[in-house]
C-alpha cells in the first residue's frame, strides 16, 4: 500500500512537472510572437529564457538561402568581431547540428584539441571557460535554417526538461527570427523607394484628422502604436491575429493592411466565423464539388480561392470549429487546400489575417483552440485597445460619427454640449466605438436643434445605496445581452428588416441571431 502511495506521488509529481513546463511554452511562445524587432527579441531572451535555461551564453545562427554560409542573428554575450561576420556553413559545427534531426552536444575542449577550422566564436567560448555546448536545428521556415547554440559551463545544466522546453517553442523561435528579419528587408526597401521618390508618405497616418489613418479614426499613442504595427507588416505577406475587444475595430485594421499592401488592387475577402452555421462553414472556406452532398447542386468556390493573390480576413477565428481548425493549419502549412468532395489538392495564394475578441491562449489551455494553429496565427499579433483606455479619442469619434449620419438622416448638428461631451468622455462605453457610434445616431434623430444637449446613456448597474458604494463589474457577455435585449424591446421583438434591431446594432441579422444563441436570448425574454 505504501509502495503504491510512493508511485502516485511520483505520478502527480511529473504531471505537475509537464504542467508547468506546458505553461512556460505557452508564456515563452506569447512573448517571443509579441517581439517585433530584435530587441524585444533580445528582452524575451535575456529574461524569460536564460532565467529557466540558466545558460552561460546563447547564440543564434541564420544560413543563407543556398545554405553555403551563416550569419549570427543573435548572441547574449556580444562579441563585436562576430557582428556581421559570414561563417562557412560546412565547418563542422553548424552543419552537423543543421543535418541531425536531434540535439547535438560538443564537448569544446575535446573539439578545440582536434583544431579544427572552426568559426572564431568556438574559440572564444573554450577561452572563456565554456565546457560544452548544446546545438538544435529549428524548424524550417520559408527559406530560412536556423540552428540554436547554448553554452555551458557546468555540463550538467542542460537537463531533458530544458531539452523539451527548446524543441517545444523551437517553431516560434524560427517564426519570430523570420519576421525580424522580413522587416528589416521591408523596411530597408521602403527606405530605398522613398528616397528614389517612387511611393509616396501613404504609410504615415493620414494629414486630415477626419478621417484619421486609412479609415480608422484616433490620434491617441495607443492608436498610434496600432498604426505602427500596421504599416510594419502590410507589405509583407505574414499572418496577422488581431485582438480587440467587439466594437474596437478589427476589420477596419485588416482593411487598412490590406489597402496597404501589394495586393491592394484586389477585394479582401471577409469571413465572420461565428455567422455560418456550423454545418456550411466548410464549404464556405474550401468549396465543394457538385453532388458532393445533400444539396451540392452545383460546384462552389470557397472563401481561399476567391481570395487568390488576395487577402482572406477570418473574423471570429476563436468560433472556428476545433474539427475544421486541423484543416486550416494544413492551408496555412500546405498552401493547399481540398473541396469537399474532391480528389485532387488546390494550391492557393492568399495572406491570411484573422481577429478575436477572446483570449486565445485560454482557449489553447481549456482545450478548445489548437496550440499549433495559435502558433501559426499569431505569427504577427495586433492588440486593439478599448474605448475607455484611449479617452481622447472619444470626442474626435463623436465628431466624426455626428458630421457622417448628420448628412445620411438629412439634419444639420454642428455639435456637442459641453455636458454631453464631459458624459461621454466618462463613460466606459463596454461596447466600444461601435456603441459609441449607434448612440451617435440615435443622438442624431431625438435632436430638437443644432446641438446635441440630451444622450441616453446605459446605466451603471449594481450600485450600492449605502455610503460605502461599490460598484459591480459586469462581463462582457452580461453588458453586450443587456444591451441586445433592450434594443430588441425598443423594437418591439423584431430583429430583421428595416425596423429591426439588427439595424440598429450595425450588425447582420445572421450574426445578431447567433449572438442571440450564444447569449441565451430567447423570445420569452423580450415578448412579455
Amino acid at each position: 500500500m505504501e509502495k503504491q502511495t510512493d508511485q502516485t506521488a511520483l505520478l502527480m509529481n511529473r504531471l505537475q512537472e509537464r504542467e508547468r513546463e506546458q505553461s512556460l511554452v505557452l508564456s515563452i511562445s506569447t512573448a517571443l510572437s509579441q517581439s517585433l524587432t530584435k530587441e524585444e527579441f533580445s528582452f524575451v531572451v535575456n529574461n524569460l529564457l536564460k532565467e529557466n535555461l540558466h545558460f552561460d551564453d546563447i547564440i543564434f545562427a541564420t544560413a543563407n538561402h543556398e545554405e553555403t554560409e551563416y550569419q549570427i542573428f543573435y548572441q547574449f554575450l556580444q562579441h563585436k568581431s562576430s557582428e556581421n561576420t559570414t561563417y562557412i556553413a560546412k565547418d563542422g559545427f553548424f552543419d552537423l547540428c543543421m543535418e541531425s534531426a536531434e540535439t547535438v552536444v560538443f564537448d569544446l575542449k575535446n573539439l578545440i584539441d582536434k583544431k579544427n577550422n572552426f568559426p572564431e566564436f568556438i574559440n572564444k567560448a573554450n577561452t572563456s571557460g565554456f565546457k560544452n555546448a548544446v546545438g538544435i536545428c529549428l524548424p524550417y521556415i520559408k527559406g530560412n535554417r536556423n540552428v540554436l547554440f547554448l553554452f555551458y559551463k557546468n555540463p550538467t545544466v542542460f537537463s531533458r526538461e530544458s531539452n523539451r522546453i527548446i524543441r517545444a517553442i523551437g517553431m516560434q523561435f524560427s517564426i519570430t527570427i523570420r519576421n525580424i528579419l522580413v522587416a528589416k528587408e521591408f523596411e530597408s526597401k521602403i527606405l530605398n523607394l522613398k528616397e528614389a521618390n517612387k511611393i509616396s508618405e501613404e504609410i504615415k497616418p493620414e494629414s486630415n484628422s477626419n478621417q484619421g489613418f486609412h479609415g480608422i479614426i484616433g490620434k491617441s499613442s495607443a492608436m498610434q502604436n496600432v498604426y505602427d504595427l500596421i504599416s510594419r507588416v502590410a507589405f509583407s505577406q505574414a499572418t496577422v491575429l488581431i485582438y480587440g475587444e467587439t466594437g474596437t475595430g478589427k476589420e477596419l485594421v485588416a482593411k487598412a493592411i490590406h489597402d496597404l499592401s501589394p495586393n491592394s488592387n484586389k477585394k479582401m475577402v471577409k469571413v465572420n466565423c461565428a455567422s455560418i452555421p456550423v454545418n456550411l462553414i466548410e464549404s464556405e472556406l474550401f468549396g465543394h464539388e457538385k453532388g458532393s452532398f445533400t444539396g451540392a447542386t452545383e460546384l462552389r468556390i470557397g472563401k481561399f480561392e476567391q481570395a487568390e493573390n488576395s487577402t482572406i480576413f477570418l473574423d471570429e477565428i476563436g468560433e472556428l470549429p476545433l474539427e475544421l481548425q486541423g484543416k486550416l493549419l494544413r492551408v496555412l502549412q500546405e498552401k493547399e487546400i481540398e473541396r469537399i468532395g474532391g480528389k485532387q489538392t488546390i494550391k492557393v495564394n492568399a495572406r491570411v489575417i484573422t481577429a478575436t475578441n477572446r483570449s486565445l491562449e485560454k482557449e489553447v489551455a481549456a482545450g478548445n483552440f489548437r496550440n499549433d494553429l495559435f502558433y501559426r496565427l499569431n505569427v504577427y499579433p495586433i492588440e486593439l485597445p478599448a474605448l475607455r483606455d484611449r479617452k481622447e479619442d472619444v470626442a474626435v469619434l463623436a465628431d466624426y460619427f455626428l458630421q457622417k449620419h448628420s448628412a445620411k438622416n438629412g439634419k444639420k448638428i454642428t455639435g456637442f454640449s459641453k455636458k454631453i461631451l464631459s458624459a461621454m468622455t466618462a463613460n466606459p462605453w463596454q461596447g466600444n466605438v461601435r456603441e459609441l457610434e449607434n448612440m451617435v445616431e440615435r443622438s442624431i434623430l431625438f435632436a430638437k436643434d443644432g446641438v446635441i444637449k440630451e444622450m441616453n446613456f446605459p446605466e451603471i448597474v449594481g450600485l450600492e445605496s449605502n455610503s460605502e458604494s461599490k460598484f459591480y463589474t459586469k462581463t462582457l457577455q452580461e453588458a453586450e445581452k443587456e444591451h441586445i435585449l433592450k434594443v430588441i424591446k425598443k423594437c418591439n421583438g423584431r430583429i430583421s428588416g428595416p425596423q429591426g434591431a439588427a439595424v440598429l446594432l450595425n450588425l447582420p441579422a445572421t450574426t445578431l441571431i447567433s449572438k442571440m444563441q450564444k447569449l441565451g436570448i430567447k423570445k420569452e425574454h423580450f415578448l412579455t
